[in-house]
């Protein structure tokens, strides 16, 4: 018997398919901003980080206090950064910059990365951001994460999908992050940085094998490691 469509098992999904499309079905509002602001608590930073699972370059956060009346930024389409294209991300940048109370970005390099490790990289940097605010925050909504700091704050699972502050923090974190890869693409041209912003593609670890990595990779990461291996193996 030949099989057909009707005859052949369901494809199964992988589990980022999976966790994509479970995200899409989130809606990203003030919800939480107003649950807090209905606690007594009015300035309310958002909280996040882009470039955590990247081999290069830095972990950037950023914390971002919006206004109260934020709908233009719902209605243009606010949610996570992953979840827009870079020119939807930029067009929103502007927008939140135009409107954000407060807004403050904070990076940290890969050499403190590989000795810290990469958790608290991502600490040190949302903990910067937020010190870096003009204005004081009297709430912290942070991306899954909890910060050493004295504000009250509220993890947020999912935030960057739920939270309209969280989710500015991550648009303006990832736009500041691309716009640095692309200017470190030219410095090293043969990794292919404006493309994949550092991150482990096919692309950029065939890079790795060939030429080895340079002083932005974070040698604490398993495939750089391995190219480490590789090129003292290849040594004289």
């Amino acid at each position: 018997m030949i099989p057909t469509k009707a005859t052949l098992p369901p494809k199964r999904l992988s589990s980022a398919t999976i966790k994509q499309r479970m995200l899409k079905q989130l809606v990203c509002s003030d919800a939480p901003e107003q649950a807090l602001r209905h606690r007594g608590f009015r300035l309310i930073a958002g909280v996040d980080e882009v470039g955590r699972g990247a081999l290069l370059g830095p972990v950037v956060a950023a914390a971002v206090i919006l206004p109260e009346e934020i709908e233009s930024l719902a209605r243009a389409g606010l949610t996570d950064s992953k979840q827009l294209n870079s020119n939807s991300r930029e067009v929103l940048d502007q927008q939140i910059r135009q409107v954000a109370l407060s807004l403050s970005i904070a990076e940290v390099d890969a050499a403190t990365i590989d000795r810290i490790n990469i958790y608290q990289a991502t600490r040190l940097a949302m903990l910067t951001a937020v010190q870096g605010l003009a204005i004081t925050p009297d709430h912290l909504l942070i991306d899954a994460m909890q910060l050493e700091h004295s504000c009250a704050q509220t993890k947020l699972i999912y935030g960057d999908s739920l939270s309209l502050s969280i989710a500015a923090a991550s648009v303006v974190a990832k736009v500041y992050r691309d716009a640095l890869l692309q200017k470190l693409d030219r410095l090293h041209p043969m990794y292919g940085l404006s493309a994949h912003k550092g991150y482990g593609t096919p692309q950029h670890k065939r890079a790795l094998q060939e030429y080895g990595p340079c002083t932005l990779h974070r040698r604490s990461f398993a495939p750089v490691a391995a190219a480490v291996v590789r090129c003292a193996a290849s040594l004289p």
